[in-house]
């Protein structure tokens, strides 16, 4: 009786349909007669397959598992149409089909649930273009195709006109077969990385076989560019992995030819990847006439805890011929080390390494980047540092290079050490009430640091002596601060002592001795003089009584004109005043410097025990109590940004302008001294116009000089005239920066904010605009200027003067195109620095690079096409002349 309704009900439920108008208007009418519909097919092809039986093994009644085990989900928007017999559903506009991890949405499809096949199709419009093309999801893959027929059973599909997303490549096909969840065969099919509809490059593959997210493999395959075939070379097969994730691989080497050190292969090697922590990459250099070098990469990562990378590289270049006498090797080496803590790992503790270490002539001989040539210094360190907790303490640890890459100067400080104690306040009370006595505010902190280091040229650092070459020693710094008060409510007072205590582990004795010759003693040390090395701890302290003295005095203008857009300028001058007293501790007591006789008339000199110590020398001879005062300006005005009529005066906006950011004067006279008590002035200026940052200093010497340029006893103001009376300039600077840029092209309608300020042209007038190119060049334009003085010497008896210009710009000409290109000008020796030239065009799924140094060192060319993906960075047609083949040897 079951059987009996439920195929009456499927008989007479299409007349039911077809009865009605073909397009279902209402929403909610649709969904439920979709819903009753999926329910009623899924009944009865639950039980037409439950009722079909067969004879199994044993004579028994076996029942087949239904093929559609679960409910088909779909839905169109034009109309839905079931067959006489319940078999087939044609759904019309905008269909969607869903089963288990199954989507399908195309124009039309067709469900046929005794084949247990979905057919799919798109529909052309009326200029003949394919829309709605049917789009197949399984998981996270995702075709789009013009047909599909798709089989539930067999889990097989039949698709033509296919495109479908590989990694950052794409599959055109015209014919494909899916013959597993994620397997495909194809043939005479298109890869390629370009997204374009129709590609401007591909290899043509004649059949492959694509593994979603794993490889695709091709038979014999050729380039087409521009639908034109490039025959030769042929690939007879292809593997291309198609990962989402990292994988282990060969790095395929560049290719090319220098000069100097002939044909290459750069950059092969082998990249590891290890495991979700860390990866590894081996690569190496072969060049045909001798040189060679190699690279080790990898980076690490602890998710939560740390991460870095780590590289060092090799390199053995030989230049010119062997035997001869223009033959040459040279070996140079490089390390680079970054290292970071995650601030969630420890909040009390942190280790942090940034290393950049190599031989003065790595970057010379073997740099690929710009910036790497170009920089001169080099410093690294490696520090860890410990908080303990609820304690004023703290602990560091350095481990520090620097290097000048010009001279082969090698710095290095191993190690450094810092202990230090916040400041504390030994009078207050921990459970205080009421306000802070005066002597509460009495404070005191410490710093201790111990530092190891050398100075030397890189092939002497390994071969020189702990004792006499490296400098040791250890700091103390105790500064106590006095509780600051204000006097006559304005000015605020200031005192302080300050101690200092180094402990240096070995100090000099001096001896003359007539006739003696000691070449190696230091520049200011005759060579007269035996210099005997005494080690055991030696203690060298300093102290200081200072009190500081400070305020500010504002002063406004306001205009009496009612209508001025100035509001008023403010100028505000902070002059401060501290006077601050030191021993002589060059009095015999003290035992820092030493009397010592230089030649055989007697006469004799004073000679730092401690010369050259890592923390400076003993402190300074002579007794000083020095005032030092300077005075600090700023002046701003306050103007009417905007002006509206219908706004109040309280509505109008204002606007600060900075007149002078900064000018200071600072000096200090030295009221014990004999003799020049007063220190040249320092003047420092800093101001903005138009936008433009300019800097300004000088430094001005109240006394002249004799004719061994040597500070005497004489004010400038007596002996000169003029601005000269104002004291000897014997330092000056000037620099400051200008940028200029396009204006950002304003859209019809649009006012500067991109608001509507007037209305859009009718659609005739859109029309004609139509037919107009939208013609922009955006550009940007910027220069630094500097200019730097120094007064007369020995070396330069009429003073140096050194002034450099660096011009830098960018212009798209088009959309596609772009230059650009950047200059360096010393203008005192005429002469050009770095200087270079790029043009680049955007050729859609590839590059063009042109790239032009016309002089000096770093004289090149090269010119590039290259794919745009990273997948096919080795696909490119490159010509160029290396820098390389400019170095002499």
């Amino acid at each position: 009786m079951y059987k009996l309704f439920i195929t009456y009900l499927f008989l007479v439920t299409p007349f039911l349909i077809l009865a009605q108008e073909p397009t279902i208007s209402v929403a909610s009418e649709q969904q439920q007669l979709s819903d009753t519909i999926v329910s009623e097919l899924y009944v009865l092809q639950d039980t037409l397959l439950s009722d079909s039986t067969g004879i199994d093994s044993l004579g028994g009644v076996k029942e087949e598992k239904p093929v559609i085990d679960e409910p088909i989900d779909y839905a169109s928007t034009d109309s839905m149409i079931v067959s006489l017999d319940g078999q087939k559903v044609y759904l019309y506009n905008e269909a969607k089909v869903k089963y288990q991890n199954i989507e399908l949405e195309a124009y039309y499809i067709e469900l046929d649930l005794e084949t247990k096949e979905i057919y799919a199709e798109g529909v052309r419009d009326s200029l003949g273009e394919m829309t709605q093309k049917p789009i197949f999801r399984q998981g996270s893959e995702e075709y789009e195709s013009e047909t599909m027929r798709y089989n539930f059973e067999s889990e097989k599909a039949f698709i033509t006109k296919v495109v479908s997303a590989q990694g950052e490549g794409f599959i055109h096909s015209d014919r494909t077969k899916k013959i597993g969840e994620e397997v495909f065969v194809t043939k005479d099919a298109k890869y390629t990385t370009c997204d374009a509809d129709h590609p401007h490059f591909y290899l043509h593959l004649t059949k492959a076989k694509v593994v979603s997210n794993e490889k695709i493999i091709t038979g014999p395959a050729y380039m087409v560019l521009e639908d034109f075939p490039i025959y030769f070379p042929i690939l007879p097969f292809g593997y291309f992995p198609n990962s989402p994730t990292y994988s282990s691989g060969i790095l395929i080497p560049k290719y090319g030819e220098e000069q100097n050190r002939g044909f290459f292969l750069r950059d092969g090697g082998y990249y590891w990847a290890a495991s979700d922590y860390f990866d590894l990459a081996v690569q190496g250099d072969i060049y045909s006439k001798g040189s060679w070098g190699t690279r080790i990469k990898t980076n690490y990562k602890k998710r939560y805890k740390f991460g870095g990378n780590f590289g060092f590289e090799y390199a053995k270049n030989k230049y010119g011929e062997k035997g001869l006498d223009t033959y040459s090797e040279a070996t140079q080496y490089k390390i680079l080390w970054s290292h970071s803590q995650d601030s969630k790992a420890n909040p009390n503790q942190t280790f942090s390494a940034s290393v950049n270490i190599s031989s003065s002539g790595y970057d010379k001989q073997n740099a690929y980047d710009m910036n790497d040539y170009l920089t001169t210094t080099k410093s690294s360190s490696i520090s860890y540092s410990r908080k303990f907790e609820n304690t004023p303490f703290n602990m560091s640890m350095n481990l520090r290079h620097s290097q000048n890459t010009k001279d082969s100067t090698m710095s290095l400080s191993l190690p450094e050490m810092t202990f230090s104690m916040a400041k504390v306040y030994p009078f207050r009370k921990k459970n205080r009430s009421g306000k802070i006595k005066f002597y509460e505010k009495f404070g005191i902190n410490y710093t201790a640091n111990f530092k190891n280091s050398i100075t030397a040229k890189e092939d002497e650092i390994l071969s020189s002596s702990f004792a006499t070459d490296w400098k040791n020693g250890l700091r103390h710094n105790l500064p106590i601060s006095f509780p600051s008060f204000n006097l006559f409510k304005y000015v605020n007072f200031s005192p302080g002592i300050s101690y200092n205590e180094k402990w240096y582990f070995k100090k000099y004795n001096y001896n003359y001795v007539a006739g003696g010759d000691f070449p190696n003693n230091p520049s200011s040390i005759p060579d007269n003089i035996q210099i005997d090395t005494i080690t055991g701890l030696n203690r060298v302290y300093d102290y200081s009584y200072s009190v500081s003295a400070s305020t500010n005095i504002y002063g406004m203008y306001i205009p009496r004109n009612p209508n001025s857009k100035v509001k008023g300028i403010r100028h505000k001058m902070t002059p401060s005043v501290s006077f601050s007293y030191k021993p002589d501790f060059g009095d015999e007591r003290f035992g820092y410097w030493q009397e010592v006789q230089v030649d055989e008339e007697g006469n004799t000199s004073f000679y730092d025990t401690n010369l050259g110590g890592i923390y400076g020398g003993s402190p300074g001879r002579g007794e000083s109590g020095a005032i030092s005062f300077s005075v600090t300006n700023n002046l701003e005005m306050k103007k009417l940004d905007t002006r509206d009529s219908t706004k109040t005066d309280e509505e109008q906006k204002f606007r600060k302008v900075k007149l002078i950011d900064n000018l200071s004067i600072a000096s200090s006279y030295n009221l014990i001294a004999d003799s020049l008590n007063l220190s040249p002035f320092s003047i420092r200026a800093r101001t903005t116009v138009a936008g433009v940052s300019i800097n300004l200093g000088t430094t001005l010497d109240p006394y002249m000089v004799n004719e061994n340029y040597r500070r005497i006893h004489k004010y400038a103001w007596n002996e000169r005239s003029g601005l000269g009376k104002l004291g000897r300039v014997t330092r000056a600077n000037l620099s400051f920066g200008m940028n200029f840029k396009s204006k950002d092209k304003k859209k019809p309608g649009e006012n500067k904010e991109g608001q509507d300020d007037a209305p859009l042209p009718d659609d005739a007038m859109l029309a004609i605009y139509d037919n107009y190119v939208d013609f922009s060049m955006p550009w940007d334009f910027g220069f630094d200027y500097s200019l730097n003085y120094t007064g007369p010497s020995s070396a330069y008896p009429d003073g140096r003067v050194t002034q450099t210009l660096g011009l830098r710009g960018n212009v798209s000409i088009t959309d596609k195109w772009k230059l650009s290109a950047m200059t360096n000008f010393d203008i005192q020796e005429q002469e050009f620095a770095l200087t270079s030239f790029r043009l680049n065009r955007d050729l859609h799924c590839w590059n063009m690079a042109f790239n032009f140094v016309p002089f000096g060192y770093r004289k090149s060319y090269s010119f590039t096409i290259s794919a745009s993906s990273s997948m096919l960075q080795d696909l490119k047609i490159q010509k160029q002349q290396s820098h390389y083949d400019n170095f002499e040897f």
